[in-house]
């Protein structure tokens, strides 16, 4: 059996809470926020603009020799303004639980994913988290955080770390 691991990135955006929601909160921002070579693309319908508990959102993802994947996630828990969670239903992962938390804090919002992973195929998924998912994870997350700052901003506290367990 393959360990659960975990990631958490904390990154302060000077911007208030509303924009930042505003923009997290809808599926289609994800795309400007994820690597253009995991050729990630939303290939559903996810019937409106904001997420909600309950919504199904279906992607098209190429992580390794571009390769497509199919990944389908529901966003089960939504708190406005708060913290919406969303937890993989079929792709990737024997597991994809990823929670994004949002507080106002002085001059900006504090945004915190931590992010709970299991891969499949027992000890030989151990060793792909070794070396492949870990750093790819690392890559997106790293990248994320540059796209971030380049639309809402750098905030004059905040640093890209990640950190696993």
């Amino acid at each position: 059996m393959s360990k659960v691991y975990s990631l958490k990135t904390v990154q302060l955006i000077p911007v208030d809470i509303n924009t930042a929601w505003t923009f997290f909160s809808r599926p289609d921002n994800l795309k400007d926020i994820t690597p253009s070579s995991l050729g990630f693309d939303i290939i559903s319908n996810h019937h409106g603009a904001v997420m909600y508990p309950g919504q199904i959102i279906e992607y098209k993802v190429k992580p390794l020799l571009g390769i497509p994947l199919y990944w389908m996630t529901e966003i089960t828990h939504v708190v406005d303004k708060q913290y919406f969670v969303d937890e993989q239903r079929f792709g990737p992962y024997s597991l994809w639980h990823h929670q994004h938390h949002f507080k106002a804090v002085s001059n900006g919002v504090e945004m915190t994913d931590i992010v709970h992973y299991k891969i499949p195929f027992g000890w030989l998924g151990d060793i792909a988290n070794g070396i492949l998912v870990k750093q790819q994870l690392e890559h997106i997350f790293n990248y994320r955080f540059t796209a971030v700052e380049q639309r809402f901003g750098k905030h004059p506290s905040s640093k890209c770390e990640i950190v696993f367990g």
